[in-house]
């Protein structure tokens, strides 16, 4: 790996073009949209390219040319065990680990195996919009403590969530940990409180830890798992390399159960919903990234604060209405434009019809934010300075028209 004058040995400016390739995020406006020409920033994948050293490894697997049932060996558990031990300090033993195709499908599983038709299951919104899906889709009842704004920081509502969780018909806390789309990192005495309650009230914790690989300079992250003992008859983490090195597509998550009798129940429902061997090539990119993707996954890290501090300066010199909720952790900005004073239905034409941008609207993640949008900056810098360059010029021509409408009316 030969380094570059900036010390630097991966190229995460370099554009590549994901069209015609049956992209979720590019190949689909006409299907999701009903348009193709809008700039996608919106679904929570990456526009970087995974280094040769991997794409080797996961070539040489495909050129064995035979893809029968795999299940993970001795190197597979090793991999994960060495990066949690790494990067989160804690140790994750083989039986503790259940593999799973996405973390969504290991919550649906969470939700099967530890509550009944009509229990009550609590999240905070604004939160990634499959959490609610899962809780309903199931027949299950959402139970919402709300996170609350305090001087431009989300923070979580002690009082309310130890109102709803001492519900003896809520059985189950899903917990977004960093928080997704709002950026929290939630520190380790907050979760702490939200365990003690969980033990107290004989509640369930789920916490997706999916975007743990994304934090930002001046916050730590602290897992679920590494709380202590006391709390693991309690808990359970949902983790998954898919998001920090761009291979959603290869389908491969865990769920990392310490408790036996939890562990037991969730692989009870695991096989009532038919679900056994993982994807061939996803077992090897895992054991791959978690071995020789550190100098990548640290440039790449390196290279989105960047794209925060660009978009962060940006919003200060050209759009002074709007405002960005600072990030602790994750690739998603979250970004109110309620300072435009537009309706919902303004914001979207604004967003869709006069930016031409494709983000994931605010209205989403929750009941209470239709004014904010969801902004992924996990691609070339070009492209971020594209779509705000876009965002102005709409909002300029907006305020344009709204003036002329002023005067006429004078």
């Amino acid at each position: 790996m030969a380094e570059n004058s900036n010390g630097k040995v991966y190229d995460f400016d370099k554009a590549i073009d994901r069209h015609n390739t049956n992209c979720l995020k590019y190949d689909f406006g006409r299907e999701r949209k009903g348009r193709e020409d809008l700039l996608p920033l919106w679904v929570a994948d990456m526009d970087f390219r995974l280094p040769e050293e991997i794409l080797g490894d996961l070539k040489a697997r495909i050129d064995h040319g035979i893809f029968g049932y795999t299940d993970p060996k001795d190197s597979y558990f090793d991999s994960l065990n060495n990066w949690t031990e790494k990067h989160y300090g804690y140790s994750v033993d083989r039986k503790w680990v259940t593999v799973a195709p996405t973390v969504i499908f290991a919550l649906a599983n969470c939700v099967n195996a530890y509550t009944e038709a009509g229990d009550k299951i609590l999240i905070q919104q604004p939160v990634y919009y499959p959490f609610g899906e899962v809780i309903t889709d199931n027949g299950r009842v959402l139970v919402d403590s709300p996170l609350k704004i305090v001087n431009g920081h989300y923070e979580i509502d002690f009082s309310d969530l130890e109102r709803k969780i001492s519900d003896t018909e809520l059985k189950l806390f899903i917990l977004c940990n960093p928080h997704n789309p709002v950026g929290r990192v939630w520190t380790r005495e907050e979760l702490l409180q939200i365990a003690i309650l969980c033990v107290k009230h004989d509640v369930i914790l789920v916490s997706d830890e999916i975007h743990c690989d994304f934090i930002y300079p001046g916050y730590e992250f602290t897992s679920a798992l590494s709380l202590g003992a006391a709390y693991r008859d309690h808990l359970l983490v949902l983790h998954s390399p898919t998001k920090t090195f761009n291979i959603a597509g290869l389908q491969i998550a865990n769920a990392i159960i310490p408790d036996k009798k939890l562990r037991l129940k969730y692989q009870k429902a695991n096989a009532a919903n038919g679900y056994s061997q993982a994807n061939i090539v996803g077992l090897k990119a895992l054991e791959s990234v978690y071995t020789k993707g550190e100098r990548w996954h640290q440039e790449m890290l390196h290279y989105l604060k960047g794209n925060v501090d660009f978009v962060r300066d940006y919003i200060q010199k050209h759009l002074p209405k709007i405002r960005l909720i600072e990030p602790e952790g994750t690739y998603l900005l979250w970004i109110d434009f309620s300072g435009l004073e537009l309706t919902d239905d303004e914001l979207e034409d604004l967003i869709v019809d006069r930016a031409h941008l494709w983000l994931d609207p605010g209205a989403i993640f929750g009941p209470e934010t239709a004014q904010f949008e969801r902004f992924n900056i996990a691609c070339p810098r070009k492209t971020l300075e594209k779509a705000f360059e876009q965002l102005k010029e709409a909002i300029d021509e907006l305020e344009q028209e709204n003036q002329e409408v002023v005067a006429q009316a004078i």
